[in-house]
């Protein structure tokens, strides 16, 4: 598990996450740009038209209609195989940087720039989804936990935090 942190980028909200990961760079950078290995750790299907991660390709992100019947867009912002990609995830602006760590390891970056009321939940999200990436399966009501604690934490900050988003099945 990684503590997510609160920063402004740019004056908009965002919120940090950090892991250390056992594989080099190039085996990161595969699983958060294929679509088969994002579908083991990534919370919808993702699309990139063209199938190439190249800047201004258009992003579809369709969620299984058994969690919510919800499909965003976005366009691709930045490509530097293998250290850095940049896009839009709906009205949010996700950022992965990776570095190698010491040894054949990676570090990476996830920074995603969003909305004040959606820090706990994103943050949240997003340490389920980093787990699974890692390898472990989060544990039951894991999501729950992070939220009420990043919730209480955010607040003072941002203000009232939302739990899922409307029509959300879980």
């Amino acid at each position: 598990m990684s503590e997510a942190r609160l920063m402004e980028e740019g004056g908009q909200p965002a919120v940090r996450l950090e892991r250390r990961l056992p594989d080099p760079p190039a085996t990161v950078w595969r699983a958060i740009t294929d679509r088969e290995e994002l579908r083991s750790w990534f919370p919808c299907d993702v699309v990139v038209a063209g199938g190439q991660w190249l800047v201004g390709a258009s992003i579809t992100f369709a969620f299984p209609p058994e969690v919510i019947d919800l499909t965003l867009t976005g366009k691709v912002l930045a490509v530097d195989v293998p250290r850095r990609l940049v896009y839009t995830w709906g009205e949010e602006t996700l950022r992965f940087e990776l570095s190698g760590d010491d040894g054949a390891g990676t570090r990476l970056v996830l920074v995603d720039e969003l909305a004040p009321g959606a820090a706990a939940r994103n943050a949240a999200g997003w340490e389920d989804c980093l787990d699974r990436l890692a390898g472990v399966e989060p544990g039951p009501g894991a999501w729950k936990l992070r939220f009420d604690a990043y919730a209480a934490a955010f607040v003072a900050a941002l203000g009232p935090q939302e739990g899922p988003p409307a029509g959300y099945k879980g």
